[in-house]
């Protein structure tokens, strides 16, 4: 009788292994087929990301301070690129950024287009951008606005703050 129980015993535990073991070879395939439906559908969704368009900014603030002229010139090809696409772009020239918009300032053409940043920048102007230095430039140069190019005027912090908070509006530093 005890050998019988022992048998019977070992038999039960032997289908309780199998039936883990079974159970553990489904919860496996399980688990697998449901990795791979994630990633077949994570890789949907970054396709649909991929394909979407960018979106759009309607309106660009660049606030430009720098003296380098690499950086005002890039400033400038970005600012007008921007404005082919249709955003609204105007520009706020402080520091040494400002001399960009005083009617004696000639720098150096850039490679490789030939262009000087007073240049691009008056392109934006005759375009319909807004270029304005800041209220502290003009009389800490010893400068008046009638040193300033045509189309370019004095910003007023008022109005350049609303600006920047504006929703719509992307603010560009350099």
């Amino acid at each position: 009788m005890v050998i019988a129980r022992c048998t019977a015993s070992s038999k039960s535990t032997h289908a309780l292994f199998k039936s883990k073991k079974l159970n553990k070879e489904f919860m496996m395939k399980k688990l697998l087929k449901q990795t791979t439906l994630a990633l077949i559908c994570a890789g949907a969704s970054i396709g649909a990301i991929a394909q979407t368009e960018p979106v759009k900014t309607e309106k660009a603030l660049f606030i430009l301070t720098s003296d380098s002229l690499q950086t005002q010139g890039m400033s400038m090809v970005l600012a007008n690129a921007m404005a082919k696409q249709g955003t609204q772009v105007d520009v706020l020239l402080c520091d040494k950024a400002g001399d960009l918009a005083l009617k004696t300032t000639v720098s150096p053409p850039l490679k490789p287009m030939g262009a000087t940043p007073e240049g691009l920048m008056m392109n934006l102007v005759k375009g319909g951008a807004q270029v304005k230095v800041c209220a502290l430039y003009l009389p800490n140069k010893g400068a008046s606005k009638e040193d300033l190019r045509e189309g370019i005027s004095v910003a007023s912090p008022p109005e350049m703050a609303a600006m920047m908070g504006q929703q719509e509006t992307k603010v560009i530093s350099n």
